[in-house]
């Protein structure tokens, strides 16, 4: 786990994220004249381009930061994963938070028909009923980790919880109207349009009190990489470690979720990425370095869905950069 003094690649990273992040502001479905976005962008002119204004502003500029908060959360989160499970194949979601996210929008969205008094639909509605969904599969989770002895029987119970989730979907599915399932199957693609100042003063504490709490455990992340028996002879808690990387884990993956719909292979891609550019597995190098590719990563995502003329589904594009690295780990790992 030593680490081969690439520090300095940290500074070309981060002058890649920033150069993306102005990039994602600049492209989108509406054409913005680039004199017009420079004006804008160095805070002149908002009188005279006051729909570019409006554009750039209230739209484009929170879902940039969204972009980044996702891109950060989702790759932290498939890392500590990998790390508990020491699978390399382990995602953020793998624990069945983003199943529960699921069941709770699945509910909200297609009760009406079944339950005549449930609450009003709303995109309000739709992320608390995710952050309740994804937090109760967490908190079974975490309940389960109490008893269970090792990593791969929490996995086990993870993916039953997530199971469990699908079919209950599934059976909503089954009953409700086809406007309906259209709307959750919308969701189910991922979107960061929906994201606004006001779930971001929501959102963004969330994801910092998650990424703070994964950099905390980087030297008992570092532990369990060398097995639970090393880590305890180190004087690692593997229990209170276990709980802590579910929990951070678990706020990371379910408060994206929540907010944006799942985003698939980001998790699982990029800690493989940050492994290969820094060679190193300590993870005081691997989590800022998994928040920068991330935050790209999803950047470049966003950028390439606006290219079309009409927005495409973030989740399409992900996937076709996060599967070829999958199989690639796959055939590395023979």
């Amino acid at each position: 786990m030593t680490n081969n003094n690439k520090n300095w690649l940290f500074i070309p990273l981060f002058i890649v994220t920033i150069a993306l992040f102005i990039l994602d502001l600049a492209i989108g479905s509406i054409k913005i004249p680039f004199e017009n976005f420079i004006s804008i962008f160095l805070g002149r002119g908002h009188e005279e381009n006051n729909i570019y204004s409006e554009i750039i502003l209230n739209f484009r500029v929170p879902k940039a930061i969204a972009a980044i908060l996702a891109g950060a959360a989702l790759s932290v989160a498939g890392l500590m994963m990998q790390t508990l499970f020491r699978n390399p194949l382990a995602d953020p979601y793998i624990l069945g938070v983003s199943s529960g996210a699921s069941l709770g929008v699945a509910i909200t969205m297609m009760s009406a028909s079944i339950l005549p008094f449930f609450w009003i639909q709303s995109n309000f509605s739709i992320v608390i009923s995710a952050i309740a969904g994804a937090a109760i599969v967490l908190l079974l989770v975490i309940g389960v980790s109490y008893k269970v002895k090792n990593s791969v029987s929490l996995l086990i119970v993870g993916i039953m919880l997530g199971t469990i989730a699908g079919s209950i979907v599934s059976i909503l599915q089954y009953f409700s109207n086809p406007d309906a399932i259209k709307l959750f199957v919308l969701w189910t693609f991922g979107s960061l349009s929906a994201v606004n100042y006001e779930n971001l003063q929501i959102l963004t504490p969330i994801v910092i009190i998650g990424l703070t709490m994964a950099f905390i455990l980087h030297k008992n992340s570092d532990g369990l990489l060398l097995g639970e028996n090393y880590a305890k002879g180190l004087g690692i808690n593997i229990k209170s470690t276990r709980i802590l990387i579910v929990l951070s884990s678990g706020i990371l993956a379910g408060s994206i979720t929540a907010f944006t719909g799942p985003i698939a292979f980001v998790g699982v891609a990029v800690p493989h990425i940050a492994r290969g550019i820094f060679k190193t597995a300590l993870h005081k190098i691997l989590i800022p370095a998994s928040i920068l590719i991330g935050a790209s990563l999803i950047l470049i995502c966003d950028i390439i869905t606006q290219i079309p003329t009409y927005t495409l589904p973030i989740n399409t594009i992900s996937a076709l950069f996060g599967a070829p690295v999958v199989i690639w780990v796959i055939l590395r790992k023979n």
